[in-house]
């Protein structure tokens, strides 16, 4: 394993930061980490590279336990949020991040020219990092951490700031390196990217894995059904609840993540035999983000 995590806890004094955390990363995959912002994703990051500390449990990287100094020289790491010293130039950048990694000067050039043509800053490197739109610093913080040709990068939200097209180039970068046979470790909220990416996801939600597999797997166990529905009351929204299948509202529309097919027929059911009027029902097409929603979302309340 590259990455596995047993029952992993960290509380910030009284505050939950997550919890019982169990995850296995295969050698070359690309693992995705889902969940809205402030659900632990963050922190769990955090505690993989070494900048805080655990409150329990325990994990290994690349068959290490945390912390261990030499592993650290084999794992590039990019933030959610840095900040460069904005008066270097890019290839400044690069070279001070490759001497703390203590690179050989004879090697030091061939790869900073590397990774600044992988993420496409060749042409670039010596304009001042303050002159670089807000994407090309997250390219930047990407090449930085691709230096030391690790085998594991771990990633926190790298395409947070990018447009369209930047996402899509982080995206290819990705799929080479898995190519390449590196391990990615992905946190990320675009989930359209992740499953494009992505071999296995995990999804946490205040602190604690709700749901893990393969992406087809994910999607495969659950079929997420639409409803349009009248007399949309409070007697309906807790009928609906109380059947245990998890479901999201807003005004009269309804999603619901049920595990078999059986199971929507008994819905209609449960609206109609609670004064609620039926007016639509589908299937949607079962795409990780319906998925996400209805899991994330259970219970929502009126809008």
């Amino acid at each position: 394993m590259v990455i596995k995590i047993d029952r992993l806890t960290k509380w910030y004094g009284n505050k939950l930061g997550c919890q019982d955390i169990c995850l296995s990363v295969l050698p070359g995959e690309v693992f995705g980490f889902l969940g809205h912002n402030g659900a632990g994703k963050s922190t769990l990051v955090k505690m993989l590279v070494g900048l805080i500390f655990p409150t329990s449990g325990q994990a290994e990287i690349l068959g290490r336990p945390l912390g261990d100094t030499e592993v650290k020289k084999r794992v590039g790491f990019l933030p959610e949020t840095f900040r460069f010293q904005d008066w270097l130039t890019g290839y400044q950048l690069l070279n001070f991040q490759a001497s703390l990694y203590k690179m050989p000067g004879s090697t030091r050039r061939n790869r900073i020219e590397e990774v600044l043509k992988l993420v496409r800053l060749s042409g670039h490197e010596h304009y001042k990092i303050r002159t670089y739109s807000k994407g090309m610093q997250q390219r930047l913080g990407l090449a930085a951490a691709l230096l030391p040709d690790p085998d594991l990068l771990i990633l926190d939200e790298p395409t947070s700031a990018m447009d369209p097209l930047g996402r899509k180039e982080v995206r290819d970068i990705i799929l080479k390196l898995k190519d390449d046979g590196k391990t990615i470790f992905l946190n990320s909220h675009l989930l359209s990217e992740v499953e494009v990416v992505c071999d296995h996801v995990a999804l946490i939600k205040r602190g604690r894995i709700i749901a893990s597999g393969s992406i087809n797997e994910l999607k495969e166990g659950n079929i997420e059904v639409e409803m349009k529905i009248g007399n949309f009351n409070k007697v309906v929204q807790q009928a609906l609840k109380d059947t245990g299948i998890p479901v999201w509202w807003e005004k009269d529309r309804v999603l619901a993540t049920v595990g078999d097919r059986e199971q929507i027929p008994f819905l209609a059911e449960t609206v109609i035999r609670n004064g609620g009027s039926l007016y639509q029902l589908n299937t949607l097409d079962n795409s990780l983000e319906n998925l996400f929603l209805s899991l994330m979302q259970e219970g929502g309340e009126q809008n």
